[in-house]
């Protein structure tokens, strides 16, 4: 048993930076719940963590490329909104077919992309005049677009992938029985279920694969006891969240959306040589260019994956909202950045995961949400996540200094 605490504890001072945002998460999440008298672990506000937040999780698997390549985006708001306006006036004002609009809500983003990524990559500006130069031009648009009104209602087929669900689609399994003069029986949704276990399975799958790597490499692996304690405790974490979702209103269709955005992304960063080349930009410039890295492209896509997913975010989030306003977007950059630091990515680039961009994303999620319940006044969360976001740089600051030390 003490060899196994031991053995903790070296993982967890050496893994401080990727495991530290677990644990936090982890603790916000049981603050908020004892907070909240249990409502934000309540299966209707677990939907709707993920129905309020998914554009921000979205952008954030881009933005987080963005960092660890030594870069910012300060316009992902206001480009979000551009694209929302665009697809608002084709689609409401114009009368098109609604999959016009979705489409080109995209098109818009990956175009702004490729512009921000021109300047930066080819022309030689920083990341942070350019996209701060974007932000107060794609928000000037929006409101040129919109004529400073708002438009809506969308098509409902326009809102089907952020506001619908899977439920029924393999039936539904009767658990209980409702209470009240008309009670009708409380039911789960099997998809949902399925789509849990299947996760699960994959991550077993996964992390046996990188482990047997790993020895394979004669690499030092945890013990068999923690990585046991791990699998058990990722699958019952996964297996509780599809069990609300099932008991609630079934599997959202945006969560597909982002689990294959999160898959395809976690691709590109750790197994492509794109993805290597991002690392190495951000990790030493000089280096990477000697060593033959083409530095202007790897900058040019950076940016049109960061226009991309902002596309795919405006087409969530103005299906979610029903229309476009022209404030729409506004802060949005600013809980994107934030999700990232303190998901553990580096302020001076090179280091940052996909999963450490996503959980942080849901602690600013959490956080919001969990002070909503709780009566928090609006003008006092901004503080409380500014807080957050200082410390999140300071421990980066922090981890830093005793690496250096260490040396």
């Amino acid at each position: 048993m003490s060899n196994v605490l031991a053995e903790t504890k070296d993982l967890f001072t050496r893994n401080l930076r990727t495991s530290g945002i677990y644990i936090a998460f982890v603790a916000i999440v049981l603050l908020f719940t004892i907070l909240t008298g249990g409502l934000l672990l309540n299966p209707e506000n677990i939907t709707n963590l993920v129905l309020q937040n998914a554009h921000i999780l979205i952008m954030a698997l881009g933005m987080i490329m963005i960092i660890v390549a030594g870069h910012i985006d300060l316009s992902v708001g206001s480009v979000l909104a551009f694209a929302s306006a665009v697809s608002a006036v084709l689609v409401i004002r114009e009368g098109m077919p609604w999959w016009v609009g979705l489409i080109a809500a995209v098109v818009v983003g990956v175009l702004v992309g490729a512009w921000h990524g021109f300047w930066v990559a080819y022309v030689g500006i920083p990341a942070f005049i350019v996209t701060l130069a974007g932000m107060l031009l794609f928000r000037g648009l929006t409101l040129v677009v919109l004529q400073n009104v708002s438009l809506s209602p969308f098509p409902a087929e326009y809102k089907t992938i952020a506001t619908d669900f899977s439920r029924g689609l393999f039936g539904e399994i009767v658990v209980g029985q409702g209470t009240g003069l008309k009670a009708v029986p409380v039911t789960i949704d099997v998809f949902t279920l399925l789509i849990g276990v299947l996760a699960v399975g994959a991550f077993i799958w996964s992390q046996i694969r990188s482990r047997q790597a790993r020895i394979g490499y004669n690499q030092k692996v945890e013990s068999n006891v923690l990585f046991i304690v791990k699998l058990v405790a990722v699958a019952v974490v996964v297996m509780a969240f599809a069990w609300a979702l099932a008991y609630n209103r079934g599997f959202p269709y945006v969560l597909i959306v982002l689990g294959v955005l999160v898959l395809v992304y976690q691709l590109v960063t750790n197994r492509t040589v794109f993805g290597r080349h991002v690392y190495a930009v951000g990790g030493n410039l000089a280096a990477a260019q000697l060593s033959g890295v083409n530095v202007r492209k790897v900058n040019f896509w950076l940016f049109v994956h960061m226009g991309l997913l902002t596309g795919v975010a405006a087409a969530v989030f103005s299906g979610r909202s029903n229309g476009a306003q022209p404030n729409m977007g506004n802060s949005f950059e600013l809980d994107v950045i934030a999700a990232c630091f303190i998901g553990g990515a580096s302020t001076t680039g090179g280091i940052g995961r996909v999963t450490g961009a996503l959980v942080g994303g849901l602690v600013m999620a959490v956080m919001s949400n969990g002070m909503s319940l709780m009566g928090v006044p609006q003008s006092l969360q901004p503080i409380v996540k500014g807080l957050v976001l200082l410390v999140a740089v300071a421990f980066d600051i922090y981890n830093k200094r005793r690496a250096g030390a260490a040396r």
